[in-house]
């Protein structure tokens, strides 16, 4: 049952018109009602963006510099994600992906264990985005004209890494090409929707030179090209470096480096409402990042301390940047008293003294993405991210000398440093002169020890196949011969080259000893040549 009401009696009140100023301050009353409640509006979606803030920090590493930088074994939390630099484009083939146009994708694997390393990476957490560009080499859009194989270039690094963030490093030639714009811009479009149709969400950075006055004309451009493609644009990370004449005199680095931010936040302010794409001033802070050179940097007077990576870490988290990275992991320690004009810009220190810190501790504080999580997106694709591993799932095989990349770690061997041997599904690297030290020590610490893990043994490896000669390619090595350096001999149809002066001393038993012993086994490129005159 329900209860009824009862109408009361109403009451009409007689009509009045108001008069003009009446009418006036309702009118204002209304209006201001009416902006507080946009005010109030505009508070609470840049308060939602804030609350869901979630910045990440990543180095770079250069991955062909010498010597070679063990992104592997991240030594703090702030050393987990990396930006792994540069994919170029390869000499003699403008539409082949390399690094640095030293190595392909195959001969990283081969010659830097750029695979297994990054395995390693992913099993302590850790993410890997890849970096395509730089400033030296061509970026692959430079040279590959064809859109689908340039576009066809970029998923193959991206499957071969399996990584769901990239960064598009785009500076000099690169990015004053308009055509070269338009084609990176098509063909990363048609990755993006390939890799979101196959569920793996594809974010995408765009990193630009900047001044203390913002982006270049250049930059501004590859923003809208980008933009203009339907290109999910994760954020622009400016380098905020190598100022010049710039920079005034009197300003540090910190303050160069808040200016060109402050500059490109309006920039991409107005470049975003051009395309269409309606963003709170937090939005925009989200998508911004700042990358220094950290130390010395290439002009003379320009050198970002410590105190400048304290003081633009502050601006970072006042205004809530979405990124921060630096160049480069390789230069974060202070440079060896041997190394004398710190002036010159070393890819391997700092140049700078450090006092025990570093430069990744002191930027990355307080960035807390979580470790081996991609990237926040703040687009569209946001709700569809998941984080991807850094690497396919690794398959832990058994120690078959058969199957194994390298050799089975025996007891009775000795090995020279930067020797690698498989034991235990793992492969290890001397550090120095080993003999009878266990590589997995589990009672050992890193400084106890002559070895260095890897990574783990996986799927794709392939086992070390020694290419046999034909008898009578070179004559049988004999115990009673004296060889001289370069001399090649034969023993069970296995090539080896003499380095030096040796009798007696046989190659099957001192070509593993790498720089020590007086042999070394022939290449692969060394027996082809050889098997191709005869």
């Amino acid at each position: 049952m329900t209860e009824q009401s009862v109408a009361a009696p109403t009451y009409v009140r007689p009509t009045r018109r108001l008069g003009f100023w009446r009418m006036t301050l309702a009118t204002f009353i209304v209006l201001g009602l009416t902006a507080g409640s946009f005010a109030g509006w505009q508070w609470w979606t840049a308060t939602r963006a804030v609350a869901s803030y979630d910045p990440w920090f990543a180095s770079y590493v250069d991955v062909t510099a010498t010597p070679s930088y063990a992104f592997e074994s991240p030594t703090t939390t702030a050393r987990k994600n990396v930006v792994l630099s540069f994919i170029v484009a390869a000499t003699d083939d403008p539409c082949e992906p390399t690094w640095g146009t030293a190595y392909s994708l195959d001969e990283a694997s081969a010659s830097l264990d750029l695979d297994r390393r990054l395995a390693r990476l992913s099993q302590l957490g850790g993410h890997a985005t890849i970096s395509f560009g730089g400033a030296i080499n061509d970026e692959l859009a430079t040279g590959c004209s064809n859109t689908a194989k340039l576009a066809q270039a970029y998923t193959t690094v991206i499957d071969r890494y399996q990584t769901s963030n990239i960064d598009l490093d785009i500076e000099n030639t690169a990015l004053s090409d308009s055509a070269a714009g338009e084609r990176r811009a098509a063909a990363i479009k048609t990755v993006q929707d390939e890799q979101a149709a196959a569920g793996k969400p594809l974010v995408v950075w765009l990193t630009l030179p900047v001044a203390p006055h913002g982006l270049t004309g250049d930059g501004k451009r590859a923003v809208e090209q980008l933009l203009a493609a339907g290109v999910d644009l994760a954020g622009v990370n400016v380098m905020t470096m190598e100022y010049g004449e710039s920079k005034k005199l009197t300003a540090s680095m910190a303050d160069a480096s808040i200016d060109a931010l402050n500059a490109t936040h309006a920039q991409l302010a107005a470049l975003n409402s051009a395309a269409g794409i309606a963003m709170t001033d937090a939005d925009l802070w989200s998508r911004i990042g700042a990358t220094p050179m950290i130390g010395q940097n290439g002009t003379v007077d320009e050198v970002f301390g410590l105190a400048d990576a304290r003081t633009l870490n502050a601006f970072a988290q006042d205004k809530q940047l979405g990124r921060m990275s630096m160049w480069s992991l390789n230069r974060d320690r202070a440079c060896s008293p041997n190394y004398v004009d710190i002036k010159q810009v070393s890819d391997a220190c700092s140049g700078v003294d450090q006092n025990d810190q570093s430069f990744s501790d002191v930027l990355g504080a307080k960035f807390t993405a979580i470790p081996g999580s991609a990237p926040p997106l703040t687009g569209a694709a946001d709700a569809a991210l998941k984080p991807q591993a850094t690497t396919a799932p690794v398959a832990i095989i058994k120690d078959n000398p058969l199957t194994s990349p390298y050799p089975i770690w025996s007891a009775d061997t000795t090995y020279a440093k930067n020797t690698k041997v498989v034991r235990n599904s793992n492969v290890y690297e001397t550090k120095w002169w080993s003999l009878g030290d266990i590589p997995d020590n589990a009672a050992l610490q890193a400084f106890e020890t002559p070895w260095e893990l890897v990574g783990p043994v996986m799927a794709t490896d392939t086992p070390q196949v020694q290419i046999l000669l034909p008898e009578g390619s070179y004559a049988n090595w004999s115990p009673t011969k004296i060889y001289e350096a370069t001399e090649r001999v034969l023993l069970a149809g296995v090539p080896y080259q003499s380095k030096w002066w040796n009798q007696a001393a046989s190659p099957s038993a001192t070509a593993l000893n790498g720089e020590t012993g007086p042999w070394r086994l022939l290449t692969a490129a060394e027996v082809t040549e050889k098997l191709a005159q005869q």
